[in-house]
């Protein structure tokens, strides 16, 4: 039996944790955007939507993802924009591929309940798990 893609928020100290489960490591990038998302708040997309791609080389899983949830940041932050669908995703131990379409944020009708300020490397892991893997990431909010 496979785990279903989904995620968790976790107190941790003055930060946030974030624990994914997904049956394959492709598919834990879709439940780590929506994780780091709900760690922002209720992020409401509107308008039309404008294609995205990220392609990242790393050692590990872990630190594609990561890199990855800082992209994420970076363009919530800086663009005021959400992926809001994936056409492709492609995560290996070396090498991740994200296309995804992205929505600007409706910011008055957003609910932003913490800035996270940056996706850390403190217990960064991804590890199998019966049934699939299991990320684990910590915000600094």
């Amino acid at each position: 039996m496979s785990v279903a893609p989904q995620y968790e928020l976790f107190d941790h100290t003055a930060d946030l944790g974030i624990r994914v489960c997904a049956p394959s490591l492709p598919e834990l990038v879709p439940p780590g955007t929506e994780g780091l998302y709900a760690a922002i708040g209720e992020i409401v997309p509107r308008g039309g939507a404008v294609p995205w791609t990220v392609e990242l080389h790393a050692g590990n899983p872990a630190l594609l993802l990561r890199d990855y949830l800082a992209e994420l940041l970076q363009l919530f932050d800086g663009e005021q924009r959400r992926v809001t669908e994936f056409e492709r995703v492609q995560l290996t131990s070396e090498h991740l591929a994200v296309q995804a379409q992205t929505r600007a944020v409706d910011v008055a009708r957003s609910t932003l309940s913490r800035e996270v300020k940056a996706v850390t490397y403190h217990e960064l892991a991804v590890r199998p798990v019966p049934g699939g893997y299991e990320a684990t990431f910590i915000v600094d909010i």
